[in-house]
Order: C-alpha cells, then structure tokens, then sequence
C-alpha cells in the first residue's frame, strides 16, 4: 500500500462522506482493503484493483463503468436499436454519452427491472448460467391457484427443452377468475416464466420483474432510469465473485 491513492480520498469520492468523515471509519476499524483490515491513515490503495469493504459491504470505487436500472415499459423492445424502428431500450438511454448494453432480455410484452452497463464481464457473469442469479416476477395469471401448484413448480416441470423448477413461489392476491403470484428462479431460458405458468394451467397476462439478484426494482416507474448505488454494485460483484 505504499504507492497509490490515499484510501480516505478514495472513499470520500466513492460518496462515503467527507474525507474527515472517511478517516473516522478508517480509525474505527470498519474498512477492509483486499480482505485485510486497514486502521493507518496514511494507507494507500490502487482504486482500480482494490477490494474495499466498510462494514463488510462492498463498495465500487471505480468510475470509468456505467451500472444502470431501467424500468422497462411494455412494448418495448430489449434491443439498443431496431432496424424496422420499433422503440427499444436503447431509445430510452439515448442521452447518455456512453456505449450502453442491456444484461439479459424481457420480451416485449413484460415490464420491469432491466440493468445496462458497459462492464462487459460483470454483465457476462450475471447472464452465465452457472452463477444461477435469481430474478423475481409478479404475474396476473388467469384462474384461481390452488395449493398443489406452488408444489409442483417447486417440485420441476417438464417442457419441450427440459425441465425447470421455481426457487420461490406464492400466491400474491387471488380473484375468482385471475391471481397475482410471485415467481423466483434462477432460469434464463426465453419466455421461462410465461411458458411455466401456463403449462400448470395459468397463463400470464401481465408479467413484471422485480429484483435481479439484490437489486430491486421498488417504486421506479415505468421508463425511469437510475444509477446503481456503489454498494449495489459492490453487491452484484460479490455475486458473481468478480474481482476488480
């Protein structure tokens, strides 16, 4: 650590607080660099190679990387262009200098959590199916679920290109001809929740995603974008094991 930047000007430009403010957590022993804790000062880190933890979270101190979540709306498509001119998520980040990509897909009749970045290998990792991320859908299915069919997802279903179970299921609100159900796995074979749903005999009319891994979508609206917080980023890095 004797060459680099000073790890409380680090943290204070990752948004920790002010630099003073940076050297107390230092001097309280809540940060870690490369999995050793750090109470000097004096310490420097090299901020593109660092490890940092404060409080055992992992914090993103690199800024040449863009971490974003859109809520995608209806209709439009998982593309950053469409050649027949159809609007696309691209449309949607169109002001924004850097050359963005999407991680993973929604079709274009579901909505919700969509990430953009331009970290080719996070986003690599994330879509790998052998890191196994879990996502997070509310649907509106048509009929009344009964209990045996939260049973069955867990249990595997078998379609026409294999086999697949849910992580998590649960029936949300149930009307006598529709229900609101939550839907949690790790599969990211196309249209995998809506063919599930209605091969147990519920077909989906409105499909939302509402978390990838630990990130939420929460009150986002419809086409709204937001900057991943450093801790979020830091979060999904773990996930995936990626160092920096």
């Amino acid at each position: 650590m004797d060459e680099g930047v000073r790890l409380q000007k680090v943290l204070a430009a990752a948004g920790l607080g002010s630099r003073r403010a940076c050297e107390i957590l230092i001097s309280d022993g809540r940060v870690e660099v490369d999995g050793a804790l750090v109470t000097q000062l004096g310490a420097r880190v090299d901020p593109q190679t660092a490890v940092i933890r404060v409080d055992g979270a992992r914090i993103e101190v690199r800024d040449e990387f863009e971490y974003l979540a859109l809520n995608k709306p209806r209709g439009v498509l998982s593309a950053m262009s469409d050649s027949r001119g159809r609007k696309t998520v691209g449309d949607l980040v169109a002001d924004r200098s850097e050359r963005l990509f999407h991680v993973g897909r929604l079709d274009a009749d579901s909505e919700g959590l969509l990430l953009l970045t331009n970290d080719g290998e996070l986003a690599h990792r994330l879509m790998h199916p052998s890191f196994e991320i879990v996502k997070v859908y509310l649907a509106t299915v048509t009929g009344s679920v009964g209990r045996d069919v939260g049973r069955l997802l867990r249990a595997g279903v078998d379609l026409e290109d294999g086999p697949v179970r849910v992580d998590r299921f649960r029936v949300v609100d149930s009307a006598p001809r529709r229900a609101l159900v939550e839907v949690a796995l790790h599969e990211g074979r196309k249209h995998i929740v809506r063919r599930l749903l209605a091969e147990v005999g519920h077909p989906v009319q409105r499909l939302v995603r509402t978390s990838i891994g630990p990130i939420r979508l929460g009150s986002q609206r419809a086409g709204d974008v937001r900057q991943l917080s450093r801790t979020e980023v830091g979060e999904l890095q773990d996930l995936v094991g990626k160092s920096l």
